[in-house]
C-alpha cells in the first residue's frame, strides 16, 4: 500500500507541475512576445509540452517491458 501512495503522489506532483511549464528558447520568447494576443505563445508552450511527453511514455513503456520480462523469469 505505501508503494501504491508514493506513485500516486509522484503522479500528482508531476500533472500538477504542467500547467506552471513554460518551455520556450530564448529566440522564440522574443518573437511570440512581440505578438498582442498571446494566442500563438500559448500553442507553441502547448506544442512543447505535448512533445516533451513522448519520450518519458518511451522510457515508460520500455522500463514496464523490462519488469515484466524480469518478473515472469523468476
Amino acid at each position: 500500500m505505501p508503494r501504491l501512495l508514493t506513485w500516486v503522489l509522484v503522479l500528482f506532483i508531476l500533472v500538477g507541475g504542467i500547467d506552471e511549464a513554460s518551455a520556450q528558447c530564448a529566440m522564440c520568447r522574443a518573437v511570440l512576445e512581440s505578438e498582442a494576443s498571446g494566442q500563438a505563445a500559448k500553442g507553441i508552450n502547448n506544442g512543447i509540452v505535448y512533445l516533451m511527453i513522448f519520450p518519458y511514455l518511451l522510457v515508460g513503456a520500455v522500463g514496464y517491458a523490462v519488469y515484466k520480462l524480469r518478473r515472469s523469469k523468476g
